[in-house]
This record gives C-alpha cells, sequence and structure tokens, in this order.
C-alpha cells in the first residue's frame, strides 16, 4: 500500500508508541501536520518552538523514553536549537523534526531557508537531511534508536516539503544495524571485580551521582549497593533527587554552589565512586589535587566522559544500571560507621535569616513546600538564583524528582519543562520554580498550559533583579551594576488573572503558608509569586 511520506512520519511515531508530540506549525511541514490529523497522537501547541523542545525534554526526562517536537524551516528550526543544545547538555533523549523547503531549492537561499542540519551539528547526537522518501521508515527508526540508547540525547530529522509529499511503499524495519554505533551497556567482569574490590577495602568511600543515574533507570540499583555497602552518598546539581534527602546516607550537592557536609565529604574521602557524572567545573573545582589524594573510580556509558575532567584510577565503561547490577551480584555488606559519624560531624541544624518586611526568605518558603508538597512531586527549577536555592533546600522524598537544565543553564527552562513532565505523568503534582527573569523567558507557555489544561503550579520568586548576574557584579565588579534591572516587568499576579489562571501574592509568614497549603493542596492551574528582596544572596 502506497502513502504519503509525511502519512509515513506519522505512522513511524505510532509504531515507536508516541502519544504526545509539541509542535509549532508552518508552510514547510504542513503535509506532516496534515498526516497526523488521522491519528491519536496528541499535538501540543506551544508560543515559541524553543518550548516545543523543552517541553519535550521534560516529558522525556519522567518518562525515560524519547520525547517528540516539531517545527518548521528557516525560523522556526533555528528558534529550536537552544532546546536542542539544553537537552545535549543534560542527555535528554529528543526527536526533532523539522520542515525543509523543497529538495531543489536548498542552497538557494529561498524562503525560510536555513541550513539547520549545518547549525545543530555541535549540539545533536545525529543527524539527517532527508534526501529520499523512501528513507522515511529506517530513519525514524534509526533516530529513536540512537536517541534512546547509550548516552541519550537529541536527534534532528530534517524533512523537505515535496520529500513530505511524496509516495512511497511503508514497511517499518524490524530492527536497527547501525554500522559503527554499538554502545556497550555491559560493564567488563574483570573491572567490575576491580571497583568492588576498592569500594570493600576503602575507609572512607564516597558515592557520588549524577544525571546518567536517572538517563539509565539506576535509581533503585545505587540505592541498595549504597545501603547495603553503608556507603554515604552525594551528588551532583543533576543527580538531585536520586537518592531521598532524609536517608541517613545522604550528604548533599557538591560543588560551588553546593553544601558544606558534601564537599568536605569529598575532601576527606579515601575513594571516590562516580556515577553517571561527567565531574563538570561547577562540580569539583580542583580536579587535580582531589585525584592526588583520592581514588577515583568511574562509571559511565560515554568513554570520552573518563578521564576527561578528572584522571582516574579505576575506569569502566557502561550503563549505570547494568554495571550496578553487577556490582549488587557480588557486594557483601560492610559498616563505615566511624566515616559516618564523621560526616555526620560537619551536619548543621537548618536555619534561615531574617529579611527586610513586605519580603520572604526564599530559601525557608522552598524548604517548608518540600515538606508540604506530595512524595512524588516533580520540581523543574529554571537557571540562577532560584535554581541553586531550590537545588540546596528542596528536600527531596522517595519518589521525588528535580528537572533542570543543569549543563547548558538555560534560563526560561522550567516552565515549558513543567508542562512536559505533567503530560507525561498527569497524577504526579508538578511545579516550576524561577525567577522574574527566567519567567520572562517562557511566559508565554502559559497560555499552552491553559489551552490544554496541563495543571502546573508556578513559584516566581521576584527580586526584580537578574539576581545571580548582579551578586557576581556586586562581587567580583567593585558592585558596578549594569544591564541586571527589571524594571517594566509585568504585575504577575495581574497577568496570571489576564490568562485565567488563579494566583497570589506572598509578602510575609501569613501569605507563604497560605500559598504553601495551596500549592500542595490544590489540584488545578495556578501561579504563586514570592516578593524577595533585590540583595538576597544565592548561598
Amino acid at each position: 500500500m502506497k502513502i504519503t511520506a509525511a502519512q509515513a512520519m506519522a505512522e513511524c511515531l505510532t509504531r515507536e508508541g508516541i502519544k504526545v508530540v509539541f509542535g509549532y506549525p508552518g508552510a514547510a511541514i504542513c503535509p506532516f501536520y496534515d498526516a497526523l490529523l488521522d491519528t491519536d497522537i496528541r499535538h501540543v501547541l506551544v508560543r515559541h518552538e524553543a518550548n516545543a523542545g523543552h517541553e519535550a525534554s521534560g516529558y522525556a526526562r519522567i518518562t525515560g523514553k524519547p520525547a517528540v517536537c516539531v517545527v518548521t524551516s528557516g525560523p522556526g528550526a533555528v528558534n529550536l536549537l537552544t532546546a536542542i543544545a539544553t537537552a545535549y547538555a543534560d542527555s535528554v533523549p529528543l526527536i526533532c523534526i523539522s520542515g525543509q523547503v523543497n529538495r531543489d531549492q536548498i542552497g538557494s537561499d529561498a524562503f525560510q531557508e536555513a541550513d539547520i542540519t549545518g547549525a545543530a551539528e555541535p549540539f545533536v547526537k545525529h543527524s539527517y537531511l532527508v534526501s529520499d522518501p523512501n528513507d522515511i521508515p529506517r530513519i525514524f527508526r534509526e533516530a529513536f534508536y540512537i536517541a534512546g540508547t547509550g548516552r541519550p540525547g537529541p536527534v534532528l530529522i530534517d524533512v523537505p516539503m515535496d520529500v513530505q509529499r511524496a509516495e512511497i511503499d511503508f514497511e517499518y524495519p524490524k530492527t536497527v544495524d547501525i554500522r559503527g554505533y554499538k554502545p556497550n551497556v555491559k560493564g567488563n567482569p574483570m573491572q567490575v571485580k576491580r571497583v568492588y574490590t576498592a569500594l570493600k577495602e576503602a575507609e572512607k568511600p564516597l558515592i557520588c551521582l549524577g544525571g546518567g543515574v536517572f538517563a539509565s533507570g539506576a535509581v533503585d540499583e545505587i540505592r541498595q549497593l549504597a545501603r547495603r555497602m553503608n556507603i554515604p552518598v552525594i551528588n551532583t546539581m543533576m543527580g538531585i533527587s536520586a537518592f531521598p534527602n532524609e536517608d541517613p546516607l545522604y550528604f548533599g550537592m557538591l560543588g560551588m554552589h553546593g553544601v558544606k557536609t558534601a564537599n568536605q565529604a569529598v575532601k576527606d574521602c579515601d575513594t571516590l565512586f562516580l556515577v553517571g557524572a561527567r565531574v563538570g567545573d561547577r562540580a569539583v573545582r580542583t580536579p587535580v589535587a582531589l585525584q592526588e589524594t583520592t581514588k577515583i573510580i568511574h562509571i559511565d556509558i560515554d568513554p570520552a566522559e573518563i578521564g576527561k575532567n578528572m584522571g582516574v584510577d579505576i575506569p569502566l565503561v557502561g550503563d549505570a544500571k547494568q554495571v550496578l547490577t553487577q556490582l549488587l551480584d557480588i557486594a557483601e555488606p560492610k559498616q563505615h560507621d566511624a566515616w559516618i559519624g564523621q560526616l555526620n560531624s560537619y551536619r548543621t541544624e537548618k536555619t534561615f535569616a531574617e529579611v527586610p518586611s513586605g519580603t520572604v526568605n526564599p530559601k525557608e518558603f522552598i524548604y517548608k513546600l518540600s515538606k508540604a508538597m506530595p512524595a512524588d512531586s516533580v520540581i523543574c527549577a529554571d537557571v540562577g538564583q532560584n535554581q541553586i536555592w531550590t537545588c540546596t533546600n528542596f528536600s527531596f522524598k522517595d519518589g521525588g524528582r528535580l528537572v533542570t537544565s543543569g549543563g547548558m543553564g538555560t534560563m526560561g527552562y522550567s516552565l515549558p519543562a513543567a508542562i512536559g513532565a505533567k503530560l507525561a505523568d498527569p497524577e504526579r503534582t508538578v511545579a516550576a520554580l524561577c525567577g522574574d527573569g527566567s519567567l520572562q523567558m517562557s511566559m508565554m507557555e502559559l497560555a499552552t498550559a491553559v489551552q490544554h489544561e496541563v495543571p502546573v503550579k508556578v513559584v516566581v520568586f521576584t527580586n526584580t533583579r537578574l539576581g545571580m548576574v548582579r551578586e557576581l557584579q556586586t562581587k567580583g565588579y567593585k558592585d558596578r551594576q549594569t544591564a541586571v534591572f527589571l524594571d517594566g516587568s509585568p504585575d504577575f499576579v495581574k497577568l496570571a488573572e489576564a490568562y485565567g489562571i488563579p494566583s497570589m501574592r506572598v509578602t510575609d509568614d501569613k501569605t507563604a503558608d497560605d500559598a504553601i497549603k495551596k500549592l500542595s493542596e490544590d489540584s488545578g492551574l495556578m501561579l504563586v509569586e514570592v516578593i524577595v528582596d533585590k540583595d538576597f544572596p544565592t548561598l
């Protein structure tokens, strides 16, 4: 049976089990949109193409499977680049479909033509410019396989308009065999034994979790190993919520914005076990000094990450879930009471500073919110001061999840990511925590949430500043503040009302308690503005 290539594209998505796609149409992708009407796939119309990628990112991070975003050619495709780069930096599996001008117009500067495969090259795991419509089934099958296996990442499929209209004989491949792409998921048995021996012999072992623990679905396995061998656990920003905050083995986030217990643990340990963490500059600022005093073990699915930022004594390439399962097969219980007691001595009781009248301490607000929210809540933190306040003060329970842009640090990520996360798991409470600067980069997605009835919670911390940059200028540039003042920002409560979204403003402890109650108990879409002092610090 002959069908159009556009119909074949839609059928490929159906065969891959796709239920939702996020996108923004245009002329060059209209054949595909027309074909999409004849499927059961739900289309979510975003208000900016970058947010199609961010919403797909939130969806993918909750499901653990590739999610799909769709844009038209030219400006539509170029607008998606930020989301592609954001997903690439955090190893999020996306299928990014873009329309393109007709094949005979490519290279002629036709209307809305852009070399998107060339522009996206540094930020994709792989890309395709489809020249033969008969290749559509194979390309889509390969794209999903590439995006979701090995180290996950975005794959771009650019499809000219005349290719979409062409007729083909459709047959979806049952298997994928790509020469040169054979991800190594199982750890080398000898290396696995070396890792276990090093952990068993260590007097002060420490596990550091990164985002790869989520990418591989290894949360249960790492908890079992840590508890069986009684090894303390810390995490990078991307590894937050892999271990419950209240667990006695958990000691917090390390790094330049981390907590004292985690950073001191790294200094004092004799064996550091890195699991799915790339050891970026914000996590370990002096890797050379650390590797001279500490035995480093590193598990990663991507061999390029092992030893890239820090010397490694025992490298182990493989999928974290597979490797940890191998370790659990041989691991025996061990006690590290003295070591854990040492780390416990670094713990301090959480206290919150007084703030000027008419404002609220954002750290205290976030901490209280975490105590009230359902255990399995998804918290989407934006970028800036609000991100660090959330990472260091939200106490994640068993089943909770943090979603944030850690590698690229993309402002405006939280609201669209929250929409995607909520659509991925409608039964969970999902909240976007953002600053007044970051919200204004994606606040048009409030309309998406309203139109598609996605009941996310939005908390905006308003200090009328680009807070983190303001703080950098204060500390590093003799307080010469420039281009950080958000004068002219809207009244966010009135903005919410304009969208028909229930809202309230928090200015003191009483309104804070009322807002936290509503955020944790109400099931509908809502926005809460929290007024923060303009000079309130990040840490």
